[in-house]
């Protein structure tokens, strides 16, 4: 036991104090604090330069990013990829079709709204059909020059009369009032006109409506 006890440390206890106690004088900083007090200063200094050179390095990184993605951009439009090549004909091809409806849209609307206002002239002008039918309209008479230049300006608007004496019957543009049978055709064909038919561009505005001598 008196071994024991001689072998025992007994613990260091050390006075950090700043002031001392018995004589109150202000204490010099010990060599072990200094110590530590040194150990401390390297550890926040190489922490901050951890810190330091990993910001730096982020730094880096952001930067080597940008320019892989310049250069990436910049490849891929001088070499595009077979993806892109597809992508970009699809796209083409989706916009020529967007063209080609709009368009026909576009043709078909204004068709549309000239034959709304040129279906209200269609009495005018078989009223102009009867009366050249009856001869008023020849010479110069200021009755022709008006039918000549309602005509000519509905023409412009791409109204086209059809249905003329003598021409083969067709029953997909003219209307067959009456028939009758004749000796001198070999086909269906018109007779006379009663309302001249019209076509306002590719549309057909109006059958004819026709007398039609049929072959025996």
């Amino acid at each position: 036991m008196s071994d024991e006890n001689q072998n025992h440390e007994e613990p260091v206890i050390r006075d950090k104090r700043r002031i001392d106690p018995e004589t109150g004088a202000v204490r010099q900083p010990t060599s072990d604090a200094e110590g530590v007090s040194d150990e401390g200063a390297r550890e926040a200094t190489d922490a901050a330069a951890e810190d330091a050179v990993a910001s730096a390095a982020g730094e880096d990184e952001r930067m080597l990013t940008v320019d892989d993605i310049l250069n990436a951009a910049e490849a891929e439009v001088k070499e595009p990829s077979d993806e892109h090549l597809a992508d970009l004909k699809r796209v083409t091809a989706e916009y020529a079709n967007y063209r080609r409806r709009t368009e026909a849209n576009r043709e078909a609307e204004r068709e549309r709204a000239i034959g709304s206002v040129v279906s209200t002239l269609l009495p005018v002008l078989d009223d102009l059909d009867r009366a050249e039918k009856h001869g008023d309209l020849e010479g110069d008479a200021p009755f022709a020059t008006i039918a000549a230049k309602l005509r000519a300006a509905v023409e412009k608007l791409g109204l086209t009369p059809f249905g003329q004496v003598g021409e083969p019957f067709d029953p997909q543009k003219h209307d067959a009032l009456f028939q009758q049978h004749s000796d001198d055709v070999e086909v269906d064909t018109i007779a006379d006109v009663v309302e001249t038919g019209y076509w306002l561009g590719g549309t057909l505005l109006r059958a004819a409506k026709v007398v039609v001598n049929t072959p025996q």
